[in-house]
């Protein structure tokens, strides 16, 4: 997959693109109508916006939405595939990490008491 985009004026086909802008953590990001997040991210030169649970940066591995390594939120909704979101004019995505909520670890997986209350 190629992060570049083809100018207008290069354009065979003739498209008339119509650009918007929304945000990714609180930037600006320019797309154009009917490209993916995930599209827009790599035309704009960003190639990660996750972690992994080794910190490793993950962004678009497969880019059909088998994967699911490019999940954002949009809004309010969370786990979404950037891969196959068609980006809108004014949406809000926020990045998300795959480490887990440290406060749901600790519910899930109470640690063990301490050697003083033993």
């Amino acid at each position: 997959m190629s992060p570049r985009r083809v100018r207008a004026e290069c354009d065979g086909v003739g498209r008339q693109d119509r650009p918007l802008r929304f945000t990714v953590d609180g930037e600006p990001v320019d797309g154009i109508e009917g490209q993916t997040i995930a599209g827009a991210l790599l035309a704009a030169g960003r190639l990660a916006w996750r972690q992994g649970r080794s910190g490793a940066p993950r962004g678009v591995f497969c880019g059909i939405g088998v994967c699911f390594d490019c999940l954002v939120t949009v809004g309010e909704e969370r786990d979404v595939r950037a891969c196959r979101r068609r980006a809108r004019d004014g949406d809000v995505v926020t990045t998300q990490s795959r480490c887990p909520d440290p406060g749901d670890v600790n519910r899930r997986h109470p640690a063990p008491p301490a050697e003083e209350d033993r």
